[in-house]
């Protein structure tokens, strides 16, 4: 699709928009939530694939610092790893890095 098209599909949207009801927007917006659930879970199922359990990796956890650890499972949207210290953590794979060696 070109360009143009897009943006004469988009205001052409937008017109039908402001002529929509209350009822109409919120159908809209339950479609527009599913749709964006859906690509969320089309992206984690593929950046998942690139993992296995057993897999050495390491993260940055949230207070900052670089977490090494095993891939213990891989889950429907996170992938549960063990750390060198023996925590457990449910990662999202977008956060996960492979490592080569400890």
């Amino acid at each position: 699709m070109s360009s143009k098209q897009t943006i004469l599909d988009r205001e052409l949207f937008t017109q039908a928009l402001r002529h929509m009801g209350e009822e109409d927007l919120l159908y809209l917006n339950r479609m527009v939530v599913e749709r964006l659930n859906l690509l969320a879970q089309a992206r984690s199922t593929v950046e998942l694939a690139q993992f296995a359990e057993g897999d050495l990796v390491h993260f940055t956890a949230t207070d900052g610092s670089v977490k090494h650890g095993v891939v213990l499972r891989l889950n429907k949207k996170t992938a549960s790893v063990r750390t060198d210290e023996g925590q457990n953590w449910k990662v999202s794979p977008g956060l996960l890095r492979k490592t080569a060696t400890r």
